[in-house]
Parts: structure tokens; sequence; C-alpha cells
């Protein structure tokens, strides 16, 4: 069995790395900046690796935030780079499933392919009950004999993986996946914003609108966020406002006019630089909640 690494242990990869476990089909090593996240995956069976480099592997998954966190996993005298050095494992894969920007990881691929490092780019739909329930949509570029050998390990997290592409192609198709769902949270934030302050039950709403053509995972696995008004993080405001500035920019070198995205992207930044970014991405509504004090009675001088 190919030995199987993954770094990184937040809302995502835990999850990711339990199903991989749990499954058995690969040996699995994982490595955490915060060593304490991994106790329950040692205890589980997992090997826990004390550096990047002690985690190389012939297939390594990095689920890190940005592409930058990626460069300092793989980077230095304790990184990826000199583990599978160390370990003379030549031709690696390195497994980008963390968001970051299409243009970046192509750029960073072909960088590393000089030294025989591969890179997919594998981006992640259907958020941490998604991970946990082994039904993620995986999005991947690169070549389709990478693609292939991956296959085994994409089974195993995710209901359905597409090959979209050379490297970039699986951020690019992250990157419309993300405006959509940053588009849904914040259509359905004003629908429960206008439902709160007319007077109606948020909980029977929120039942017709899972039942009916409204319907989508966002309200399925995150609808309740709306009725109770809790917005602890799953996908933080912060990564949302990242992932559309992604879009934006790849909409620009397509020379395509987003504006319904460029209007969701302004409002996530006016949350994150309210300080609120922290929050989950349906948090949105706390910013739809502060704009809406400032709109005026009707009949009102304004």
């Amino acid at each position: 069995m190919t030995s199987l690494s993954l770094l990184g242990l937040g809302a995502m990869g835990l999850p990711m790395s339990e199903v991989l476990l749990a499954h058995g089909q690969h040996p699995l090593t994982v490595w955490n900046r915060t060593a304490s996240k991994a106790e329950s995956l040692r205890q589980a069976g997992a090997a826990v690796a004390g550096t990047p480099a002690d985690a190389a592997a012939p297939i390594t998954l990095t689920v890190l935030p940005d592409l930058v966190d990626v460069r300092s996993v793989v980077d230095g005298p304790t990184g990826l780079r000199a583990g599978w050095q160390t370990a003379s494992i030549r031709s690696p894969l390195l497994v980008v499933m963390g968001t970051v920007s299409p243009v970046s990881v192509r750029e960073y691929a072909s960088e590393l392919a000089t030294e025989g490092i591969r890179v997919v780019d594998a981006p992640l739909s259907g958020g941490v009950i998604g991970a946990r329930e082994a039904r993620l949509s995986i999005m991947a570029g690169g070549s389709r004999s990478d693609i292939e050998e991956l296959q085994p390990v994409f089974a195993v997290l995710g209901e359905i993986v597409r090959h979209m592409g050379p490297v970039g192609s699986g951020q690019l198709a992250k990157a419309c996946n993300q405006m959509i769902v940053a588009s849904t949270v914040s259509a359905v934030s004003e629908a429960m914003l206008l439902a709160r302050e007319a007077g109606l039950n948020r909980s029977a709403l929120l039942e017709i609108l899972r039942g009916g053509l409204a319907g989508s995972e966002v309200l399925r696995q995150k609808g309740d966020n709306w009725v109770m008004e809790s917005f602890e993080p799953g996908g933080t405001a912060a990564y949302q406002l990242k992932d559309l500035g992604f879009a934006l920019a790849a909409a620009s070198h397509a020379r395509v006019d987003l504006p319904l995205t460029t209007t969701v992207r302004d409002m996530f930044a006016a949350l994150v630089d309210s300080g609120q970014g922290g929050l989950d991405h349906t948090g949105v509504f706390r910013e739809l909640e502060r704009r809406s004090t400032l709109v005026p009675v009707a009949g009102e001088p304004s």
C-alpha cells in the first residue's frame, strides 16, 4: 500500500484524516503546526510527524488555507522537499487541496516540476459535514496519469471526483463554486433578515425553503445558523473573501464582468474590515444587519 500523508488538521483536514484512517487503505502520517490537534489521530492509528519533512510521503496531501502556507511546508531544512530527498522518494505527488489562486498554483507546479515533484490541485466542496461523511466534491487539475494514481484516495474522501483539466483547473472550478456559495449565503441572509424584521417564524420559513426550489446544500447544512443567529465558523468569512478575490482575479484575466460577485465580495470585505472575519461565512448576516440600521423607515425623512 502506498504511504500517504496529510498536512493541515483544520476544519477540513481533521475529518478527512479520520475518514482515511477508518478506511484503512493507506498507512497515514499527519502533521499540524499545533501538534495537539493530531493526538486523537495518533490514538486512532496515524503516525504523527514532528516536522513536514518527517511527513514526506509518495503522496502528500495539503489542506492549508493558501499557497503561501503550502510553500512554508515544502521549503526549508524541515520541509517536504528535504524530506523527500532524505527518504529518496522520487517523483512525489503533492496534492494541494486547500483553495488557492489558480494562476499561482500553476506557476508553482511548473517550478516544482524542474525538481521532479508532481503537483495536482484538488480543492474541495461539501464543507465540514461533507468531509466528515466522506461525500465531498473534488475538482482536480493535473495530468491524467496523476489523477488516475490519486483516484483510490479521492474515492475514499468524496462522492464526486472530476478531472477538470491541467494544473490550476481544479482551483478555477472551485472559484466558480465559491461564487455560488457566497451568493447563496448572502441571499439567505437577506431573506432571513427580512423575515425576522417582518415577524415571520424563521424555523417555519427554513422548512419551507429547504423543501422547495430554493433548497440547497447551504440550507441543509447551515440553515439553523440563521434561525439561531449563531455563526460559529465552519468556513470563515475571511476565507470566503479570499476565495472571492481569486474568482474576480480569474474573471479579470478572462475579461468577464461579474457584478453580483463584486457586490458580494464588497459585503464580505466590510464584514472582515469590521473585525468579524472569524465568523462563519453565513455571518455576512451581521453586515446586512448593520446596513439595515442605516435604512430610513418608509415615509420618514432620510
